[in-house]
């Protein structure tokens, strides 16, 4: 909203219209749908911007900087050997390493979406092509990185304790690689489901089309 925009209340600046006034957000459309009344879509304007503030974000989970650069490096070591199933030991460490206090007085374990934006933002800070909540004609798929003439199309799930195998099997009933076939590359599936109980990976599936 135009408002939220142009606040300048530094006591309390919504994130969004702070990132905006510092450049890290641009306005990618606009509407008027009430009279008098503009809503903006914000995006990143470059992708160097949206992996640079995604470094940044990386050590606001808990992690030390160290840490983070670290299984940043390891990542995109397993992307570029297409060792997929590795990152599944890497990312449980990664959240086995975010603080306790993390948690404390609040609900963030039992969020799809708090586990899903860790993902992304190790991702993006790599500056790969990154669609989140990617339209297809059956549904969304949460993740979508084409990385070196590859697809990779990630679902995320929470459960209670034990995995169940949802995540990938939405991926295939969905039939969400649909989407990427025509481009004529290797295509991987990979499901990841979280336990509420233990705060981290319990279930990571790949499956290569």
């Amino acid at each position: 909203h135009e408002k939220l925009l142009s606040t300048f209340d530094v006591d309390n600046i919504p994130a969004e219209a702070l990132l905006f006034q510092t450049g890290y957000l641009t306005i990618h459309d606009s509407r008027e749908p009430l009279l008098g009344n503009w809503v903006y879509t914000l995006g990143y304007p470059n992708r160097e911007v949206e992996s640079s503030l995604n470094m940044a974000l990386l050590t606001g989970y808990g992690l030390s900087e160290q840490h983070a650069l670290g299984t940043r490096l390891a990542l995109i070591e397993l992307l570029q050997t297409r060792n997929l199933a590795a990152m599944e030991p890497l990312f449980h460490a990664l959240f086995a390493g975010i603080p306790n206090d993390w948690y404390r007085k609040n609900q963030l374990a039992q969020f799809e979406g708090y586990y899903a934006s860790i993902f992304y933002s190790y991702f993006a800070a790599l500056g790969l092509d990154i669609r989140l909540e990617d339209t297809t004609n059956h549904g969304r798929i949460d993740m979508a990185v084409l990385f070196n003439n590859e697809v990779l199309l990630f679902e995320f799930k929470v459960v209670e304790l034990t995995p169940e195998g949802k995540a990938l099997q939405q991926i295939k009933d969905k039939g969400y690689a649909d989407k990427y076939r025509a481009r004529g590359e290797p295509i991987h599936l990979i499901g990841v489901e979280f336990s509420k109980d233990s705060r981290n990976v319990v279930g990571f599936e790949v499956e290569s089309l």
